[in-house]
C-alpha cells in the first residue's frame, strides 16, 4: 500500500508562525524532502523533530524525484518542504508532485505562511483578481520587455525580487512606468525589519535608492493594474445596448439603476439616454 506526499508549508521568517499541523505531519512523516538542509535542520530542532532528511533542489529535482516516488510506493510517507514559505511558489518541487499524481499517489497541502499571499493582504490595492510573475528576468533588456508587455495590464501583479537587484529593477520598471503609478514594496515580511511601503513608483524608487536598509532582505513587490479610463462624455455601443435591453423590460429609473451597475458609467449620461431612447419619434 503506497505512502502519501505532504508538501508542507514552513515560515518565511518567525518561526512562531509554523501551524501545529505541520509540526506533527513533520513528526510523523519517514523522510522530510528539503531545498536546503542544513536551512531545514534549524526549523526541525526548534519544534524537536529528528527525521531523515534529503535534498531536493532545483540542480538535482528531476533526477531525485522519481526515487523519492518509488519510496512512497513501498509506503512510506514523505513531506516537501522549501526554505521558506509554500513549496513550488518559484521554489522546487514541481517534477515530484507531477510524477507522485501520474503514480496515482495521495499528495496533501499542509497550509501556511506564502509571503505573496501575505504581501498582497497588506497591500492595500484590489486583489480579488491578481497575477504573480515570480521572480524578474536577470538582464536589464530582458526586465524592460516584460515591463513593457505589462504596462496595459488592468489587473493587479506582483513579483519577487532579491536584494542584488532590486533596485536596479525598479530604475527599470521607471524607465517604462508612469512615475506616479502605484506599487507596493513589502520587504522582510513577518521579520524584524518587516517594511510596508504604498507610494508612486518614483518615490518608492527614491527610498530605495537612497536607503541601504530598503536594498536589504527579500521582497515582494506588487503593482497596481492600470486605470482604464472611459469616456465620460458619449455611451459607446455596448452601453447603448444594454440600455436598449433594460428599458424594454423595466422602468427608466430601474433601467438606468442598472445600467449604471453594468457598466460603470456616470447615471446622468445614462439617464439622458434614455429619456433620448423612450422619446416619440
Amino acid at each position: 500500500m503506497s505512502g502519501k506526499l505532504y508538501v508542507v508549508a514552513t515560515p518565511i521568517g518567525n518561526l512562531a508562525d509554523f501551524s501545529f499541523r505541520a509540526v506533527e505531519v513533520l513528526k510523523q512523516v519517514d523522510l522530510i524532502a528539503a531545498e536546503d538542509t542544513r536551512h531545514v535542520k534549524m526549523l526541525l530542532q526548534h519544534y524537536g523533530i529528528n527525521k531523515p532528511l534529503i535534498s531536493l533542489h532545483q540542480h538535482n529535482e528531476e533526477h531525485a524525484s522519481q526515487g523519492l516516488v518509488d519510496k512512497i510506493l513501498t509506503g512510506q510517507c514523505i513531506a516537501l518542504v522549501s526554505d521558506a514559505g509554500t513549496p513550488l511558489l518559484s521554489d522546487p518541487g514541481l517534477p515530484l508532485v507531477k510524477l507522485a499524481k501520474l503514480a496515482g499517489i495521495e499528495v496533501s497541502p499542509i497550509p501556511g505562511a506564502c509571503a505573496l499571499i501575505a504581501a498582497l493582504s497588506v497591500s492595500g490595492l484590489p486583489i480579488t483578481r491578481f497575477t504573480f510573475e515570480g521572480f524578474l528576468p536577470r538582464t536589464a533588456s530582458a526586465r524592460k520587455r516584460f515591463f513593457q508587455d505589462k504596462l496595459t495590464d488592468a489587473t493587479t501583479w506582483a513579483f519577487y525580487e532579491s536584494s542584488h537587484r532590486i533596485q536596479a529593477a525598479l530604475e527599470d520598471m521607471a524607465g517604462i512606468f508612469p512615475v506616479e503609478h502605484e506599487i507596493v514594496i513589502a520587504r522582510e515580511i513577518t521579520k524584524l525589519h518587516e517594511t510596508i511601503l504604498k507610494a508612486p513608483l518614483a518615490e518608492a524608487l527614491l527610498q530605495v535608492q537612497s536607503n541601504e536598509n530598503m536594498r536589504k532582505g527579500e521582497f515582494v513587490v506588487i503593482v497596481a493594474g492600470r486605470k482604464i479610463e472611459t469616456d465620460e462624455q458619449t455611451l459607446n455601443e455596448e452601453q447603448l445596448k444594454i440600455l436598449r435591453l433594460l428599458l424594454a423590460e423595466c422602468s427608466i429609473k430601474t433601467a438606468v439603476a442598472l445600467a449604471t451597475e453594468i457598466t460603470g458609467q456616470r447615471k446622468k449620461l445614462l439617464y439622458q439616454a434614455a429619456l433620448a431612447m423612450q422619446a416619440p419619434p
